[in-house]
């Protein structure tokens, strides 16, 4: 098991810039199952790397382990690492699931964010990757493809 620092520890710090390193794990002690964990993140900011201006978001991070979990006191520190971050809003997504990639190795991932308009305009990146010669890899072109089918009604953003 891999040594968690982070939960508990009172005397934590929150990063002032992105910071991956601050990312911990712990294992899974089902990784016979296949199952869903989800993160619901409703106060994601970053910043935009033109204007400066802040983007608030809500994230949603869904994943099925493999041997590796992120722990989520670390998750909820790397995600407040983004708050002095510019790039913009596909970036970031992608940048999370690849740091989550690199961190777990998970059988299945993705991200979508949702962010709230700026000029009258919501963007709502969508990421996902299943493992290479898997049936995860086929999980993650369909609901690629399909993810967004229903439209939503944004007037609660």
């Amino acid at each position: 098991m891999n040594k968690i620092t982070l939960l508990g520890d009172q005397s934590v710090r929150y990063p002032q810039t992105y910071s991956p390193a601050i990312l911990e794990t712990f294992d899974n002690k089902h990784p016979d199952n296949d199952y869903f964990v989800k993160f619901n993140c409703p106060e994601f900011t970053s910043l935009c790397p033109i204007t400066g201006q802040p983007d608030f978001a809500t994230l949603y991070i869904s994943y099925v382990p493999n041997s590796k979990m992120v722990e989520s006191k670390s998750l909820k520190l790397y995600l407040f690492s983004f708050r002095n971050h510019g790039d913009f809003h596909e970036d970031c997504i992608n940048i999370i699931m690849k740091d989550l990639i690199k961190l777990m190795e998970p059988k299945y991932i993705e991200v979508w964010g949702k962010f709230t308009p700026r000029g009258g305009i919501s963007i709502d990146p969508y990421a996902n990757y299943g493992q290479a010669g898997t049936k995860w890899q086929d999980v993650a072109f369909a609901r690629l493809a399909n993810h967004d089918l229903y439209p939503e009604k944004v007037d609660n953003r």
